[in-house]
């Protein structure tokens, strides 16, 4: 009897162990290219110069940042940290250093993302060098346009902190707003006038919208997630779940002076003039769209055809010039079976 308690519990701790690992995301190899995706990353060169950031398990299951110039080509890690799991990359406005979203310890599933004491905001320079930390127990950090102070969330809360003095300023409380305990607030991103909040809830409330820092006021976008501005302050990108052809799309909305959304979306019923970017083919599950903050004409975001998870399933990245034709025009970036998600993109002008 005691033989068998003794195996049973080694077999419940293997498979523990086993699960804990499994959790992981995977390293993954390289994948081949087509001939239409070798011709379109041809064509790409000399389009644009500029770089991009992402967090793959490409060389670290628990990910690293990698930086890429914009056009696809010499891509190499930026943070090497095995222990750490590290996300969520924004450059600065001037494109000398990058921000990101470093686990205390180990994997931690983007899932905790609104558990503030499991993360911490690190900031280093182009080349990988001073790394810092620059918000302890904090999420989803971002710049301000100025360059001297960032945006990040703590639980409920988004703060804003000045670089120079170290000093935070709170500017939104989703539980005190909503009057409900554990409202949280992710990717909240400041509009670059600094006059609007877009920002997604979850937890016991689950909804996007902006918020109007003067009036105080909510204005809804809809389910859904990963709101973020374009750089005139007048218009967010939105995920959209539960259509598009691979079950997710991405949409633009047009913002008024007031915050308020020009189109309302209801229910399913999603307005044509705002469907943005939905691919066309099976790898058409969509997430982590940005537009380049220098000169608002390039997107990159990944997709994946099999998955959901952000951080484990096999997304590949994608940048499109939005003035051209989005069902043919855009160019597939990454050819890898590891996780890749949360690109950013620097235009140098």
């Amino acid at each position: 009897m005691q033989l068998r308690s003794i195996i049973a519990t080694g077999l419940v701790a293997l498979g523990a162990s086993a699960i804990g690992y499994a959790q992981e995301a995977p390293i993954g190899s390289p994948t081949e290219k087509d001939r239409k995706e070798k011709k379109a990353l041809e064509e790409l060169k000399g389009e644009l110069d500029g770089k991009i950031v992402w967090s793959t398990s490409r060389s670290n299951s628990k990910h690293d940042i990698w930086i890429m110039n914009a056009d696809g080509t010499d891509k190499k890690p930026l943070t090497e940290s095995p222990n750490h799991v590290d996300w969520f990359s924004r450059f600065s406005p001037d494109g000398s250093n990058v921000l990101f979203v470093r686990s205390k310890i180990g994997w931690v599933d983007e899932m905790d993302a609104e558990q503030n004491d499991k993360w911490d905001v690190w900031v280093t320079k182009m080349d990988g060098s001073k790394e810092k930390k620059l918000a302890e127990n904090a999420c989803w950090g971002t710049w301000r346009p100025s360059g001297d102070s960032i945006v990040f969330a703590r639980g409920s809360k988004v703060f804003v902190k000045s670089l120079d003095t170290g000093d935070e300023s709170e500017i939104f409380d989703a539980e005190a707003f909503f009057d409900k305990k554990r409202v949280y607030s992710q990717q909240p991103e400041l509009s670059p006038d600094g006059k609007f909040l877009a920002i997604t809830v979850r937890g016991t409330k689950r909804e996007t919208g902006i918020y109007n820092r003067e009036t105080k006021e909510w204005h809804g976008t809809g389910g859904g997630c990963q709101i973020n501005w374009f750089p005139n302050s007048r218009r967010v990108l939105r995920m959209n779940e539960g259509q598009g052809n691979g079950g997710t799309e991405v949409l633009a909305i047009k913002v008024k002076d007031n915050g308020e959304p020009t189109t309302r979306i209801r229910g399913l019923r999603v307005p044509k003039e705002i469907r943005f970017m939905d691919l066309p083919g099976r790898r058409s599950h969509e997430y982590f769209p940005v537009i380049d903050k220098q000169t608002s004409n390039w997107m990159v975001w990944c997709a994946t055809q099999k998955g959901h998870a952000h951080d484990i399933a096999n997304y590949e990245m994608y940048i499109w010039n939005i003035n051209t034709n989005k069902k043919k025009d855009y160019v597939r970036l990454t050819f890898h079976s590891g996780n890749d998600r949360w690109p950013d993109i620097y235009v140098t002008q």
